[in-house]
């Protein structure tokens, strides 16, 4: 019946991975509340979870990260190499479960959720929501096979008869005091991308707000100072504002600055409780703008929905440069979009430009 197939192609298709029953009938519950998600499948453990990938190709996998025969993290590196497909992975908000959740990002998962669902929401139905948005947001993801990843040619030849990328604009030397970065999902991937690009004595501070949980941000500041050149920390209340550092935002926290005594200090606040995205890029980008003025070059990366735009229209009325991610290297291409269809966009760049440029607008 060409109708029901037609209806049936903009279901969602889930596979539940968690070696709990009760979790896993949970996770149904909650996913088949809505008419476009259907979970076909499920499995307790990772090795059973690459079997029902590759038997019933769903559009999302859910999965547990300590699970008996094999944990979450080897088998979305199993799947990722075989049978890609967007895996969102739950999470304990712990350290440990912190420093697990980044080995799942790194091994090709796409996004986490606490598996603790009063950790997502205080109110049950908007965490509900939540996940079901998350759903939704993800299955329009396009996984690479991570054994296969996409070549770059050679940098330093040139097919016969064929002109070199031109490389990508930057700002001149005295028209950046500063580099904001705003991320969310898909980001911490983006943002070692990005950093590891830059040298050691770049010569601006590098201030990030990556939407992510309070226990997560110390953990992933933590590996990024491991993996760059640059100095990489979470930013504490007070923190002057230095050149070839990164900080990152606190996780359920405001990042703002101030100018004194010369200097520029970082001022961390709990700020509006009514405020959805804690830290928030808007928030961030303003206050920036109120400090630096235009002297700034903006990046907006990866991310569902549309934070940074205000801020990025921010910082454009006072003459800053703005970058956006584009659509094909995107996890999600919410944030990057927003800002790119407002106009406030310079450049709409690929992933794999955006470091190597924004290493050439601050090196050293």
């Amino acid at each position: 019946m060409p109708g029901l197939q037609g209806k049936e192609s903009m279901v969602t298709r889930v596979l539940v991975v968690d070696d709990s029953g009760f979790f896993r009938r949970r996770i149904i519950e909650i996913l088949e509340a809505d008419a476009r998600i259907k979970v076909v499948g499920t499995a307790a453990d990772g090795k059973q979870a690459i079997a029902q990938v590759a038997a019933l190709k769903p559009d999302v996998v859910t999965m547990d990260i300590e699970m008996p025969v094999m944990d979450g993290i080897t088998a979305v590196r199993h799947i990722m190499s075989s049978t890609p497909v967007p895996v969102l992975m739950f999470s304990s908000l712990t350290h440990d479960g912190a420093q697990a959740t980044l080995d799942a990002l790194d091994a090709g998962a796409v996004d986490f959720l606490p598996k603790c669902f009063e950790d997502i929401a205080s109110d049950k139905e908007q965490a509900k929501l939540l996940l079901r948005r998350r759903i939704m947001g993800v299955v329009r993801q396009r996984p690479v096979r991570k054994a296969a990843p996409r070549a770059a040619a050679p940098s330093a030849r040139v097919a016969p008869g064929m002109a070199a990328a031109a490389p990508t604009p930057v700002p001149r030397r005295g028209q950046v005091q500063a580099v904001a970065i705003a991320s969310s999902t898909g980001g911490p991937v983006a943002l070692a991308q990005v950093l590891t690009k830059l040298p050691a004595g770049y010569r601006h501070p590098v201030l990030v707000v990556q939407h992510m949980p309070a226990s997560f941000t110390p953990a992933f500041a933590k590996r990024l100072d491991q993996q760059c050149a640059v100095t990489v920390k979470e930013a504490q209340d007070g923190d002057v504002v230095k050149a070839g550092e990164v900080l990152i935002a606190p996780g359920g926290r405001q990042m703002t600055f101030r100018q004194s005594g010369g200097e520029v200090q970082v001022v961390i606040s709990d700020g509006d409780p009514a405020l959805h995205y804690k830290p928030c890029a808007d928030i961030c980008f303003d206050s920036i703008a109120s400090v630096y003025g235009g002297k700034v070059l903006a990046l907006v990366l990866t991310g569902m929905g549309a934070d940074g735009r205000e801020g990025a229209r921010s910082l454009k009325q006072r003459g800053a440069t703005v970058w956006s991610q584009d659509e094909d290297s995107s996890v999600i291409y919410g944030m990057p979009m927003a800002v790119a269809e407002a106009g406030l966009s310079d450049q709409v760049l690929s992933l794999r430009d955006i470091g190597p440029a924004l290493a050439r607008a601050g090196g050293g």
